[in-house]
């Protein structure tokens, strides 16, 4: 079977987890060929030249970051119909309206038949366009306010989501030879799938592990847009998600957080699917199995509170440190560790350096130097650096994680604790409580008082510490390795490709639309070598000598292929 994978910013090139995901699921199902596409988000992505397995026939990639000019010019008939064509789409966006799949297949036909679609774009007449659906009658309030710099924001942003439309992806030798397309996220790698779709008839299953839709939501209020180009771009995002939705074959949300959004926006139950996200579970399994003792001690330090994230205001920190004060109130030999990935940017220095001083603040007679972990209270110590402490580590540091979030998606630290067999206190944020299914405390959000009773009550019952801990690991071991995920998605391909209709080229095609007799081998390929022999194709081993009943004699053996 020869999958199609499309990717926004992630595997082959990119890091992070969803880059992460994709890696292990291509490289875990050798028995199929995969084509990568990527969708880049920057240029370090374009560079990147990662080594890819032997199964992975090609990898192609287009830039989004970039300005993208096909050097075609539309004809008077070809921009009368874009206008229409674009009108019709932001009409709706507008308005939250129908005829945004009407636009949208119009333009995607445009750029398939003409080109020239992103410069059309960001031309005068998508500007008008724009302008016109923000003053027309039931445009949302926020759009009254729309100024030409808000136009001009959106055009552009339109353009690159709409960016696949003029792709070349959707030849013979591209995904139009795929068995099945799957997108490892909404939007614009989804849209690739859509298109290869509505042109080639190729199935599309659609991956979601953070709900793309959310992500851009966020992405318009922390990137500092005005309230017209969010609502515009809000209301795009919303429309193309909802029309993913609805024409995809299958969508295999991560959690249920993640579903329940997709449900929000239209997506068919019957079409739902949640695939837990694989997590290698290898590199913690020495600490899991040592806590698999009776022995508490065995649990880590009895006295300690173990945090592992990166630092950024959605973490709560802060709640953290003053919940932890108030733990210190009450047994005054506790511990906090706090093990921090590397500082990404100025903001995240900046974060931590204001966390070090309330430590400092909240703490003002412990030990002053605050990356000791001897007698301070609370420590800041770093991960992932090459003198650093593996995360297995970290979490073998205490007998408590706690995860103190007030934003989460689905929580891979706490994944990894379970792992670890640790004893588990978490805010109900994202998919945390899904995760955790009754292994682990969980408490309000912003609410350190709550954190911290947790805390205490964990820190001083040894035995319910050990018990959590292992039901933890237990739950992690069954639901959330690599093996489960690549084992769901080996069905779910099987499943789509056994309900799809068969799809035949020309030359397998006779004058009046039937299959040609044998037009196609048998067999492609036979994976592995046979016993005995080699390179022997599956017709070949299945002729047999096969006894025939002489007329007057015995029976004769004569070679008769089936």
């Amino acid at each position: 079977m020869r999958i199609g994978m499309l990717t926004e910013g992630g595997f082959p090139s990119a890091s992070g987890e969803a880059g992460l995901w994709c890696d292990r699921l291509v490289r875990g199902l050798p028995q199929h060929e995969f084509d990568v596409y990527t969708l880049s988000r920057g240029a370090r992505e374009e560079t990147a030249a990662p080594e890819l397995p032997a199964h992975v026939r090609l990898a192609r990639s287009a830039a989004l970051w970039a300005p993208a000019d096909d050097g075609v010019s539309l004809g008077r008939r070809a921009r009368r119909s874009f206008a229409e064509h674009f009108a019709t789409l932001v009409r709706a966006v507008s308005c939250d309206g129908d005829g945004f799949a009407d636009g949208l297949h119009g333009l995607a036909g445009l750029a398939r038949d003409h080109g020239g679609l992103p410069a059309a774009l960001r031309s005068e007449v998508a500007l008008r366009a724009l302008e016109s659906a923000c003053r027309a009658p039931g445009a949302h309030r926020a759009l009254q306010a729309v100024t030409v710099p808000d136009l001009l924001e959106t055009a552009d942003r339109v353009e690159r989501a709409l960016r696949p439309l003029s792709l070349d992806w959707y030849e013979d030798d591209g995904l139009a030879s795929a068995d099945l397309c799957h997108a490892a996220s909404g939007g614009p790698a989804a849209l690739a799938g859509l298109l290869a779709k509505r042109f080639c008839g190729v199935p599309l299953l659609v991956t979601e592990y953070g709900v793309h839709l959310r992500g851009r939501y966020l992405e318009g209020r922390e990137d500092g847009l005005s309230a017209p180009v969010r609502a515009l771009l809000g209301g795009f995002h919303r429309l193309l998600a909802r029309e993913i939705y609805a024409m995809a074959d299958m969508i295999t949300p991560g959690n249920t957080h993640a579903r329940r959004w997709q449900e929000q926006c239209g997506a068919d139950r019957s079409r739902l699917r949640t695939v837990y996200p694989g997590m290698a579970a290898d590199g913690f399994a020495a600490v899991g199995e040592s806590g698999d003792s009776q022995d508490p001690d065995a649990h880590g330090d009895g006295r300690t509170l173990v945090w592992v994230g990166r630092v950024e205001p959605a973490k709560d920190l802060v709640g953290l440190l003053h919940a932890f004060a108030a733990v210190r109130e009450e047994e005054p030999g506790a511990r906090l560790r706090l093990f921090t990935a590397p500082a990404r940017d100025e903001e995240s220095a900046g974060h931590l350096a204001h966390c070090r001083a309330l430590a400092a603040q909240l703490f003002p007679d412990e030990a002053a130097d605050a990356h000791a972990v001897g007698d301070s209270p609370v420590s800041f110590e770093e991960i992932g650096g090459p003198d650093a402490p593996e995360p297995a580590d970290a979490y073998a540091a205490g007998s408590v994680v706690v995860l103190s979030s007030v934003v989460e998606g689905f929580p891979l630290s706490l994944v990894e604790a379970m792992f670890c067999g640790r004893a588990t206190v978490s805010t109900d944020v994202g998919a945390v409580v899904e995760v955790i299914g009754g292994t682990g405390l969980v408490v309000p959000p912003r609410n350190p008082r709550a954190l911290a009773d947790a805390c205490l009550a964990l820190l001083r019952d040894p035995e319910r510490r050990a018990r959590l801990g292992a039901a933890a690991r237990a739950r992690a071991l069954e639901l959330f390795t690599v093996e489960q995920n690549l084992a769901a998605f080996r069905g779910i391909y099987l499943e789509l490709i056994s309900r799809s209709p068969v799809r035949r080229p020309a030359e397998a095609v006779d004058a009046d639309g039937g299959p040609v007799p044998f037009a196609h081998p048998a067999e492609a390929q036979v994976a592995g070598r046979l016993s005995g022999a080699a390179h022997i194709p599956s017709w070949a081993a299945e002729a047999a000598f096969v006894p025939l009943a002489g007329a007057d004699g015995p029976e004769t053996a004569t070679e008769v292929p089936r």
